[in-house]
Formats: C-alpha cells, structure tokens, sequence
C-alpha cells in the first residue's frame, strides 16, 4: 500500500459542525487547512440528532393537538398514526437536511478533504488509515480534534441484544413499535420518550433520583416532573434491576418511585444514558498530550486551546456544552487560534455567548445564562409566574409551567432562567439576549410587551423579581 505525505497548516480531525466550522474559521484566517473525516459526512445534528428528533417531535405534537379540540367544541374522527408514513417522512426530510450539509461539504476543495480515521504518530504528525486504502502522513503546525461523541449502551444492559438500542438507531427504523422503555429523563429522553407516547407507542420513561434535563431549580424542577408525570408514564426515581431478551422482545424488570418492582416485555429499551467522547482511537498519548479524570484533555474554553500547546479541542468532544451552537462556535474559536498558532501568532480569547439550552418537549424546557444551582443566594433574588392562569397560555389550552428569572441584587442584572412552559424556547431566546446584553430587570421592564401574549408571563416573573429586588435593598439598608 502507498503512503501520502502531506504538509499543511491547520490539520482538523473531524468534520461534523465544529470541524467544518474549524476549517472555515481557518482558511478565513489565511492558512491552508485539511479536513479528515473517517464516518460518514453529514454532522450528527443532520443524521441522527436535532433534526431528526424534531422531525419525530412534530409528528407527535400534531397527534397530541387532536385531543384538545373538543374543548375548544370542535368534533373530528379519531385520528390513527401510520407508523410507516411517519417514519416515511422523518427520513426523508432527514436526508434532505443532511443534504444540505453534503453540499456544503463538496464546495470544499477535494484537495482539503481526508477521506480516513486519524491517529497521533506525534505531536505534529497524525497518521491517516485511508479509506480508500493506503496511508496519509500528515505533518500540521497545529491540529484541531472535532471528533465529536457517540452515545454508548450500558454493560449491564447487554442481555437486551438487539432490542437494546440508542437515540441514533432509531433513526432507523422503518415503523413505530408498538412498545418502549426509555431509560434517561435526559434531554434526549424527554424528547423522544414525551414523542413516541403521543404517537401511540407504548412508551415508560425511567429517570434517577428525580434528575430531568438540566433542570436544578426545585420550583421549577418540581413543576416539570407533575407535567410528565400527568401525560404519560414517567418514573423519576426508578432504576432497571433485571433485563432479559425474549421471542416477545426484551423483559425489563425495575422499580418505581416507591422502590416498588415491575416486570414489563417492550419491543425495544433505548438507552439515553450519555455519551462518550470520541478521543481514546486518536492515542493521545502519542502526542503527549495529557487527559484529566474524566478522560479529556485540559483546555481553555475562551480560546480551546489544550494547555499551551498547538492542539485545540472544539465541539462534543470536550464535553462541555454538546450543543450544536456551541459547536460551531467552539469550531471557530479553534480553527482561527490554529491559524493564528500556525502563523506564528499569539491565540486570542473569545468572548463565548451566554449560555443556552433549550428542551424540545412540550411544554419546553429551557435554562438560561447561570443556573439555579450556581447561583450565590446571598447575592441574587428570583422572581417567578405560573402559566397555569397567563390568559395568551390558558386560551390556546397551554396553559402549564412555571418560569423562574434571577438578578444580582447589587447591580439588579439578570443572571440568568430556568422554565418548563408554552413557547418557552421563545422565551428563552429574548431571556438570553438580555442577559448577553447585561440588561437589568429594570431595563427589561421597560421594553414593550404586547397584549395578549405568552411573553407576558415573562413580565409578571420580571416584576416579582423586581418586587423581591427591592425587599432585599429595603432589608440589607434597614
């Protein structure tokens, strides 16, 4: 087999959306660049990701607004979900958004693609299986891992076989099943387990230790769990203690919130337990480069560089925010700090957004800027408003959820969000450019709020906040 040589600038191991980010970035910044991809190319968020799940989610929630309309007095036939077509048209859009990503993927000069799995040989020097057989050499000045993450199947969970699968097997399928057992009340869980019940899929949902999502408000965390627990059946604190493949499926046994045992056969247990980094085939070690406890390298967030070396680590892969807009942005702050590395230069900190998440289950979920759980309650005051009675939420139906907003009791800026409510991902939007704009409660309250609208809900927590800011001040000058 033959061996490639080749020199170039800014080397990129991964082309989802932060390597591709990377490699713009780079190029941008006037440096030659390589993109080496060893799966297929099309971003996770495209294939099996945000996209996808979105595309299932709709489906579902057009199911679900059947069951409102004879409230609202209007009588229809029941409707039947067609697990074929519903599938149908999840992996045809699917393959449409991920078309789009190709396209963009073949504007790049074939020249500046690797079509192969790449591993340090050195620091400098990575060392390419190709896929069209043969090997590639690769010496870069600087090197930018985006390899991204793959959701991983529990041991304990191996005697499930075939039946044990992951968000990214789903995708698929070509019909629903008629039963599940999701394991995880994390984003992924929530999301797929709240879309498959409404789509008529026998679906339990097992949490832990009544964690949801990110959710760390006890109010709010409170809220969602009663939501869940109300539309469909949803286990916050359970556990799976047995599990055994059969002709019917898979038997899962598990207990419930009571430490009550159950046994129960679905056609599938998907796991939602977390993901893994895709670091350990690269051989670090090669490269010298160090990984702390949980197996990443150490990096600075605001330039992603890995110590002060010429290695940056940028999308999933560094496991701080998995979050397609991080991504990208990660990619970019990479791939100009390679360039500039390459270039002899010094790397230049990024000032990163104001943190934002947001769960596409119904009500939303969404968490904005600082958490609960990392708030100083000595220096911050919340504010909040149930949906329960908003008048936009309560005629559309949607009437459910809480919103909880934080300040700094001192300059009264926002800190941040944590909410389950209607078109809460709306809300989170206008909560986050707020906060990246340092605005206080005051400011925000005087900016226009129209009648009637769901964002009045967000005027009532901002008033409570403000209420509550001023009791402390009168308290702390008393």
């Amino acid at each position: 087999m033959s061996t490639q040589h080749i020199n170039i600038d800014v080397a990129i191991i991964g082309a989802g959306t932060a390597g591709l980010s990377a490699y713009r970035a780079a190029r941008k910044q006037g440096a030659s660049a390589l993109l080496i991809e060893g799966g297929p190319y099309g971003t996770t968020c495209a294939r099996v990701g945000c996209m996808p799940s979105k595309l299932l989610i709709a489906a579902a929630e057009a199911m679900h607004a059947q069951e409102r309309l004879a409230t609202f007095g209007i009588d229809v036939p029941a409707a039947r979900v067609d697990g074929v077509r519903v599938m149908q048209r999840v992996l045809a859009e699917r393959d449409r958004f991920v078309g789009f990503v190709l396209e963009g993927v073949d504007e790049i000069s074939a020249t500046d693609k690797l079509r192969g799995y790449a591993k340090f040989k050195d620091s400098h020097t990575l060392e390419v299986a190709l896929e069209a057989g043969g090997t590639a050499i690769v010496n870069a000045k600087s090197i930018v891992i985006a390899t991204g993450s793959t959701p991983f199947k529990p041991t304990e969970l191996a005697a499930a076989g075939d039946r044990l699968v992951v968000n990214d097997d789903i995708f698929a399928w070509t019909d629903l099943p008629k039963s599940v057992l999701v394991l995880g009340a994390g984003v992924i869980g929530l999301e797929l387990g709240q879309a498959l019940s409404r789509l008529g899929v026998d679906t339990t949902l097992i949490g832990r230790h009544d964690h949801m999502a990110m959710l760390s408000d006890p109010v709010v965390l409170d809220t969602a769990i009663g939501i869940f627990r109300q539309e469909m059946h949803y286990i916050s604190d359970g556990a799976i203690t047995a599990v055994a493949r059969s002709e019917a499926g898979v038997v899962v046994t598990y207990t419930d919130n009571d430490k009550v045992s159950h046994t129960k056969t679905v056609d599938y247990l998907i796991s939602t337990a977390g993901r893994r980094v895709n670091l350990p085939q690269l051989d670090l070690a090669a490269a010298h480069i160090a990984i702390n406890k949980k197996g990443i390298p150490n990096f600075n967030s605001d330039t992603m560089q890995i110590d002060n070396s010429h290695v940056f680590l940028a999308g999933d892969v560094n496991a701080e925010l998995q979050l397609l807009h991080e991504a990208a942005d990660e990619g970019a702050i990479a791939g100009a700090n390679a360039a500039r590395i390459a270039q002899s230069q010094d790397v230049q900190a990024d000032q990163r957004r104001t943190p934002l998440s947001i769960v596409f289950s119904d009500p939303n979920i969404a968490t904005v800027g600082t958490p609960y759980r990392s708030l100083d309650l000595i220096r911050s005051a919340a504010g909040e408003v149930s949906f329960h009675n908003q008048g936009r939420s309560r005629v559309m139906l949607v009437n459910q959820g809480k919103l909880r907003v934080y300040a700094d009791t001192e300059t009264r800026r926002l800190l941040g969000a944590e909410m389950i409510g209607p078109r809460n991902e709306h809300i989170a939007h206008l909560l986050a450019w707020a906060h990246q704009m340092g605005l206080t409660v005051d400011q925000m309250l005087d900016l226009p709020f129209y009648h009637p609208v769901i964002e009045e809900g967000l005027r009532t927590a901002l008033r409570d906040l403000a209420s509550n800011l001023n009791r402390r001040a009168t308290l702390a000058n008393d």
